[in-house]
């Protein structure tokens, strides 16, 4: 069996590095509360031996584990469900209304990544997405709660990254399971100033009014920490808002500033970088730009697909 790579915290939380594309970049969380588990998001179908070696080192059995919480159903968080669900034989999964088909039946799921990735990239990615049984799928609604042993979780619909998305509120940590609507956050591009923060604007359902709100409202519980997928845990969320709801306004000026231009995703990547490496500056962050690259291709390029497709189909100004 794989040995996981894990981080502990408190309130019976351990984050899961699922070894999407490279360490660091996309973590499942396990929450444990007395002798029942759960699940919040799941990485990729290969990524599900890791988080059942995980449950082992915590000295937990499969039979324990309640449920899985999926934030939204981009395969990079919800990918690795079926498999997992399989191996969890009293699991529920939670997911969103508009996201439970999609997993009972991926096969739209993957041929839109298909579609974007090419078939060898998405095997070498995601592998086969198994379905989810549907009796063994639960929606919830915008400010349901459920219950892991005695501690108690609400559900809340965030739109803005997805129409599918939620979060997850969790007063026994003081915190969010916030999936990919507080921004992103590697852990490699901390520094003296603290941890660097930014949006995430992939396609195809990105909305700056929405994700302007959903920050917000994320913030109206006034949390002390959010865990996100994209990487784990970040303090002191109200003191970073700023900089997301910042960023959201330069990407939405960047975009519609190349609204014209021949290949705007291209030019939308572009000025991303520059953005985003004068930020990295300014935060005192490594300056070699081969590491910034290596860390930040990926969001980079799907940013700009993402406001691309913003700038053509969604934009009302």
């Amino acid at each position: 069996m794989q040995k996981p790579i894990l981080i502990d915290f408190d309130a019976g939380i351990t984050a899961i590095d699922t070894e999407y594309v490279r360490p660091g970049l996309d973590a499942s969380h396990l929450v444990v509360q007395g002798d029942r588990a759960a699940f919040v998001d799941t990485g990729t179908t290969h990524s599900v031996p890791l988080l059942l070696a995980a449950l082992e080192e915590k000295g937990l059995a499969p039979e324990q584990v309640d449920w899985v919480w999926v934030t939204h159903v981009h395969l990079d968080h919800a990918g690795g469900a079926g498999e997992l669900m399989a191996a969890l034989p009293n699991a529920t999964a939670v997911l969103h209304p508009r996201g439970a088909r999609h997993l009972a039946d991926p096969a739209k799921l993957v041929a839109g990544s298909i579609a974007v990735y090419g078939e060898d990239a998405f095997r070498q990615l995601y592998g086969e997405i198994r379905p989810i049984p549907p009796e063994r799928i639960r929606t919830v609604e915008d400010g349901e709660r459920l219950r892991l042993g005695d501690r108690e979780v609400e559900f809340i619909h965030t739109e803005g990254h997805a129409r599918h998305h939620y979060c997850i509120v969790d007063p026994a940590s003081s915190g969010v399971f916030t999936g990919d609507c507080f921004g992103i956050s590697y852990r490699e591009l901390d520094s003296d100033a603290g941890p660097f923060i930014f949006p995430t604007t992939t396609p195809v359902q990105f909305d700056p009014e929405a994700a302007h709100a959903t920050i917000h409202r994320i913030l109206s519980y006034k949390p002390e920490r959010v865990f996100l997928t994209h990487f784990s845990c970040v303090q002191a969320p109200a003191a970073l808002a700023p900089q997301l709801h910042r960023d959201l306004e330069a990407y939405v000026e960047i975009a519609r500033a190349r609204r014209d231009d021949d290949d705007p995703e291209a030019s939308i990547r572009d000025a991303l970088r520059d953005w985003t490496f004068r930020r990295l500056d300014e935060h005192g962050v490594d300056s070699d730009p081969e590491f910034r690259e290596e860390v930040l291709r990926m969001d980079l390029a799907l940013n700009a697909q993402g406001l691309a497709h913003w700038l053509q189909h969604g934009d009302q100004a």
